[in-house]
């Protein structure tokens, strides 16, 4: 049985993931911000679909769009309804150690 820690943390954690997948989505709508990703990670544009469910990789995501404030976080956050601190929330809790029973 699953401790309400453990769910609540499991919430989070997914939480996290759909934020990771929707900055995703954020760059890959203007090929410009998409393009420059791909310029820096490396990946092939056919690669980013199974890319993408890999955490380590969302974790990536997350972190090139911290990286940019005014280029990225701010209108990502804007076009979400969130706040910039929720994608910083989400990187940490993404890189965060499995919880322990």
């Amino acid at each position: 049985m699953q401790s309400s820690r453990n769910r609540g943390i499991y919430q989070e954690n997914e939480a996290a993931l759909g934020l990771a997948v929707a900055a995703l989505g954020f760059l890959a709508a203007d090929p410009d911000r998409l393009g420059d990703f791909l310029a820096l990670t490396g990946i092939a544009p056919h690669d980013i679909r199974a890319a993408a469910r890999e955490p380590h990789f969302l974790l990536g995501v997350l972190d090139h769009v911290l990286a940019d404030e005014a280029g990225l976080l701010m209108p990502f956050a804007a076009a979400e309804g969130i706040a910039p601190e929720d994608v910083a929330r989400a990187r940490a809790t993404l890189g965060a150690p499995p919880p322990h029973d």
